[in-house]
């Protein structure tokens, strides 16, 4: 597993405990940043502590797996399962398919809004969760499903040099703009990059100014565009 350590100049303003997570359970919870539809898939969001950094963790997907997806950035995931009982528990059986993770109810903070699937408009629940100390976890990745393990620190996605987007024309006219991170181990564009965003606006909505602009998903970007 690649530990991420590629960001310098950030203050370490940005913590996963204390007033943090208060504040960010509770937004979740109010729905200020939330969103109560059921999931036809969902996400887990790890959050995690490197070495005491903030971090985020990523999976690269295998290149065999069908769909168009495969070699791609993501966090852990799929469609929801009748036994799963709702968003939370799809997220966490991902995880524990996928990285071979047993993760407590009590780490999750909550649910992002729901975002619909490019490709089909499934409705995909991202669900928050704190990890913990990375070095306190013994991960086992599915090889079917998984090629490699990263973590990013939120200093390194919080850095502007570290931010794109790219915009989108639709019928020769301006449609809509998405994220993109830069300068880690692999890009992280599409679906992830939108996720990534929406827990960067939450953990520190002072230190991130959004990208993504696509008005369909009633998601607007504050700054002017390019």
């Amino acid at each position: 597993m690649r530990v991420g350590s590629w960001a310098r100049g950030v203050p370490h303003r940005v913590t996963l405990c204390g007033a943090t997570e208060r504040r960010c359970r509770r937004l979740l919870a109010e729905g200020a940043v939330g969103g109560g539809a059921e999931a036809g898939a969902a996400v887990l969001v790890p959050l995690c502590s490197v070495r005491g950094r903030p971090a985020l963790l990523y999976t690269l997907r295998c290149s065999r797996l069908r769909g168009p997806y495969g070699g791609d950035v993501s966090f852990p995931g799929g469609k929801r399962e009748a036994a799963d009982g709702g968003a939370e528990g799809t997220a966490l059986r991902e995880a524990r398919e996928e990285l071979g993770l047993n993760l407590r109810e009590d780490r999750v903070w909550g649910r992002l809004r729901g975002l619909p699937e490019r490709r089909n408009g499934m409705l995909v629940v991202p669900v928050v969760a704190n990890l913990g100390p990375l070095e306190d976890l013994t991960l086992s990745p599915n090889p079917d499903e998984v090629a490699e393990v990263f973590t990013l620190p939120l200093e390194h996605l919080l850095l502007e040099e570290n931010q794109g987007y790219t915009h989108f024309r639709t019928a020769g006219r301006y449609g809509y703009t998405l994220p993109v991170f830069l300068n880690g181990p692999h890009r992280i564009w599409g679906l992830t990059a939108i996720i990534t965003e929406l827990t960067l606006e939450l953990l520190a909505p002072d230190l991130y100014c959004r990208k993504t602009h696509v008005p369909a998903y009633g998601i607007t970007a504050p700054q002017k565009r390019a």
